[in-house]
């Protein structure tokens, strides 16, 4: 990818697509492309080509997607699958339509079956059910994976997918209906904090196991793998290290100050008990995971903090 290009990041106002904002304009990128939902709509055919049309761009992030935490995929299952399917599909076909160099599809982890072996190989895909909480933005995911795999087959483009392992990082949402469960852990040890609360409910049993990566790393990993990367399959994008949700509470309330205890509502669902990546195919190449869970959290906590003291004024 030459960073003097036009390139496109869908989704640049969220997490992973700032990030990647973020990392090109550290490279010296002054082509970046740009456009917010009020402006183009992904879902909508017609707007994405007429964009496509206009800007004419050379590379393309696909980040843009409608995602949530557990609550959030449980509970609005038909927008999630509608909403990423169309997004997706669209800006993957104009991307065809109009001679793309490369294109790089943002994947989620959920996309392996609930009950494969770990650590989660890429060739785990479509091997067994996938977990139900999840299983329409999943499937949405899937689609994605397979409609670059056969844009590549059918018509020779160079599109490729990038499956992360669970991410956190600035620009994540905090609300406690839609958040992922780090986010979640933060906004609720740091206002259990301030109420001087003794107890925080949580979901589940606290012993599933999961893995995390800060979004700048996987940002680092998408321009590395737009220069490194072209191939059928997808590819994992992980830091191999996993936690419990228990420990990771804990973890989170030893850097928000948080003393009290926590209560886990075993009535909640789990999700996938145990779930890390392999991502050894990645590290074969030659690229790392750079930032550590404690001082990635510590540095989201920080942004947190700054955010809520402005909301304040």
């Amino acid at each position: 990818m030459n960073f003097n290009s036009r390139i496109y990041v869908a989704g640049h106002t969220g997490m992973v697509g700032s990030a990647i904002i973020r990392a090109l304009e550290a490279q010296g990128c002054s082509h970046i492309i740009k456009a917010s939902s009020s402006s183009v709509d992904l879902r909508n055919q017609h707007q994405v080509q007429h964009f496509f049309n206009t800007h004419k761009p050379e590379y393309v992030f696909l980040a843009a997607a409608k995602v949530g935490g557990i609550h959030a995929n449980n509970t609005l299952r038909a927008d999630f699958l509608y909403d990423n399917l169309m997004i997706q599909s669209n800006v993957i076909h104009e991307a065809y339509r109009n001679n793309v160099k490369k294109l790089l599809f943002l994947g989620s982890s959920c996309i392996y079956p609930k009950q494969a072996p770990q650590p989660l190989r890429e060739e785990y895909l479509l091997t067994a059910a996938l977990e139900p909480t999840n299983e329409p933005y999943a499937l949405a995911k899937i689609a994605g994976i397979k409609l670059c795999e056969n844009y590549r087959l059918q018509y020779g483009c160079d599109f490729i997918s990038v499956m992360p392992a669970n991410l956190y990082g600035p620009n994540d949402t905090y609300h406690l209906q839609h958040a992922h469960v780090l986010p979640t852990l933060i906004r609720k040890c740091h206002e259990a904090k301030i109420k001087q609360q003794n107890t925080i409910e949580l979901w589940g049993s606290g012993t599933p196991m999961r893995e995390f990566l800060h979004v700048d790393d996987l940002a680092q990993a998408c321009l590395f793998l737009m220069q490194q990367y072209s191939n059928v399959q997808h590819i994992n994008v992980g830091t191999g290290i996993e936690i419990s949700i228990a420990e990771l509470a804990q973890t989170v309330a030893n850097i928000v100050g948080y003393t009290g205890s926590f209560y886990y509502n075993s009535n909640m669902p789990d999700g996938t008990m145990r779930k890390v990546m392999d991502s050894s195919r990645l590290q074969s190449l030659g690229w790392h995971a750079q930032i550590s869970l404690s001082e990635g959290i510590k540095n989201v906590y920080d942004q947190y903090i700054k955010g809520e003291a402005v909301k304040a004024m």
